[in-house]
């Protein structure tokens, strides 16, 4: 009888071709976001998270659904299709079964049962089809008036020549090992405008800098910077990706930009109010 392969998972895959986010974490890099925990904490403010029921999706490593956590939300709930992911978050929340397996797209959550959907660096990794398939179920599951808040890595700018664009798509595919299909803002908006959200607010913008030394100071602490910095030079076949994925981040930096989106399910929320 033939037998399909089973996948690994992607964090435990060989070095040469684990997932760059993965890789990074091995290597004990936290936070793992293009506009870095700056960017995020900006985004956690937009999303008003105090008292609203809050749903994460892909918390992976879970950092910023402690941040949540702490901004005392009605309610948290992350939904994830890595189960490593889901247990990890669990513990790390000491919420039993606050964070379910299940895909962005298909998240098994009611409609209008949240006022906060928060995603970050997850729409980038899919193609344009299933970009919209997750914004529809943020949609879905959002009550009326409920903010669906995205951090996502961009591109700059809006006018950005569509051979430039698949020039970085393949350079980010080759050194992350992830076919990322960043958009530029008005890209991104135009997604979430052709879905059914409103977007009013300006966004947000933080320069891409994941593997630059200040901004890994900045983002891990002068402890954590030294701890991954000691990691990459121990491990040679991990530095030689690291280093790969900064010149390939480098190269592109002018036109690689993160952005922060709060995008609106169109109606008055009456949920404060009940």
């Amino acid at each position: 009888m033939n037998r399909t392969p089973a996948v690994l998972p992607e964090h435990d895959r060989p070095v040469a071709t684990m997932a760059g986010h993965w890789l990074l974490a091995k290597l004990g890099k936290r936070v793992l976001r293009p506009g870095g925990r700056e960017l995020t904490e900006r985004m956690l403010d937009a999303a008003q998270i105090a008292g609203s029921d809050v749903v994460e999706l892909a918390p992976g490593l879970g950092h910023t659904a402690s941040a949540i956590v702490r901004r005392q939300p009605g309610s948290y709930r992350g939904v994830d299709s890595d189960p490593a992911a889901v247990a990890q978050v669990n513990r790390k929340l000491g919420l039993d079964g606050a964070v379910l397996q299940a895909d962005a797209a298909d998240t098994g959550l009611e409609d209008g049962s949240a006022d906060v959907v928060f995603g970050e660096a997850m729409l980038t990794m899919q193609a344009d089809r299933s970009k919209r398939d997750m914004m529809a179920e943020a949609l879905r599951v959002l009550r009326p008036g409920g903010r669906y808040v995205i951090h996502e890595l961009g591109l700059t700018p809006d006018g950005l020549p569509e051979d430039t664009k698949k020039d970085i798509q393949r350079a980010l595919a080759q050194s992350i090992k992830v076919n990322a299909r960043p958009l530029t803002n008005m890209e991104w908006r135009g997604l979430l405008e052709d879905v059914g959200f409103e977007v009013h607010e300006a966004t947000h913008f933080a320069p891409m800098r994941l593997l630059q030394p200040s901004r890994i100071i900045a983002d891990e602490g002068l402890g954590g910077a030294a701890r991954f910095a000691g990691n990459v030079l121990r491990m040679p076949a991990e530095r030689k990706r690291v280093l790969a994925m900064r010149r390939t981040f480098t190269r592109h930096r002018d036109a690689l930009i993160a952005v922060g989106i709060v995008a609106v399910k169109p109606g008055s929320s009456t949920h404060a109010a009940e």
